[in-house]
């Protein structure tokens, strides 16, 4: 061995902002053959490791991980690294326990900076303001519930509005989201009509290979007809499911039902978030606040991806 690599890591919080560096943070930087070459507190929220082992095989795969006092732990694999350039990492110390901070996701705000967002909620409910200010609720007795049906509604939209299909991207496609019923709001789920145009749209981006089949979907998603998963990203993914058989004319246009989704993993055994899962936020379905977590730190290790920013920000409960 005698090339050496550099690696940048930033550590931020649950606001997606660089941390203060009032307290100290514990890091651990291994490589893919399971040796340590950093482990040791810090303060500054952005370090630079220098002279990391370049091996030009899988032991330049690393893993780092990051601990905090009063966050959940956060890290990363792999981090492949190289000799010529310096590879950054992004980690979100998300704080334990937490809270939604729902300050910019008020309606009122949101039709002024997101619109298309609140033309889909309100697209076959008029009243959708009234109901979607009631969900932004920060009460943990009841699990966060209602607050986080809102926040999948932020993340699903957010991650949709950046996907681009051959024409437009799958939020143009929705004309109005179902709050009640059957097909009523969940907290790891939505479903919308929408223009059957966006099928068509899909099924050309899986022929570009943008998103991968799941074949039987009536399995995990009764009635579904189809359904894709944008395969981009080692986490978080954009799944959309379509259910043709239901039909219902919005806005002049016969429309489908999509249901969109975000699971954790692509593939558990290719890629992974560090000692996270299944302690963070354990639930028996999809947490939003793990998507937001696990979404964001994708993005930022891609580019030309558009950083992921829904308006709302995880926060610490109040003492």
């Amino acid at each position: 061995m005698s090339e050496t690599s550099t690696l940048r890591v930033r550590l931020h919080d649950g606001a997606r902002q660089l941390l203060d560096g009032t307290s100290e943070v514990f890091i651990r930087i291994l490589d893919g053959t399971q040796k340590q070459h950093v482990a040791g507190w810090f303060k500054q929220p952005d370090l630079t490791f220098a002279n990391l082992p370049f091996y030009n095989n899988f032991g330049d795969n690393h893993i780092v991980l990051a601990s905090k006092k009063g966050c959940h732990n956060a890290g990363f694999s792999p981090v492949k690294l190289s000799p010529t350039f310096v590879e950054t990492l992004d980690l979100m110390l998300i704080p334990k326990p937490c809270r939604f901070n729902f300050d910019r996701a008020r309606w009122a705000l949101l039709r002024q900076t997101s619109p298309s967002f609140c033309s889909i909620l309100s697209g076959v409910a008029p009243d959708a303001g009234t109901h979607f200010d009631a969900l932004l609720k920060d009460d943990p007795t009841d699990d966060y519930l209602k607050a986080r049906q809102a926040a999948d509604v932020l993340n699903l939209f957010t991650a949709m509005r950046d996907i681009h299909l051959p024409v437009g991207t799958p939020l143009d496609y929705l004309k109005g989201v179902i709050w009640e019923g059957a097909h009523g709001l969940q907290p790891d789920r939505l479903f919308a009509w929408a223009d059957p145009e966006l099928v068509n749209q899909v099924k050309r981006a899986a022929a570009q290979g943008a998103f991968d089949q799941e074949f039987n979907p009536k399995f995990f998603h009764p009635g579904a007809t189809s359904s894709y998963k944008e395969n981009r990203f080692g986490e978080a993914n954009v799944q959309l499911t379509f259910h043709e058989d239901d039909r219902l004319e919005v806005g002049g246009v016969n429309c489908i039902i999509v249901e969109p989704d975000i699971d954790y993993y692509r593939d558990l055994g290719a890629h992974g978030i560090l000692e996270v899962l299944p302690g963070l936020f354990p639930s028996g379905m999809t947490d939003p606040r793990v998507v937001y977590f696990l979404r964001w730190i994708a993005g930022r290790r891609h580019a030309g991806i558009r950083e992921f920013d829904p308006p709302y920000s995880l926060e610490p409960v109040p003492a």
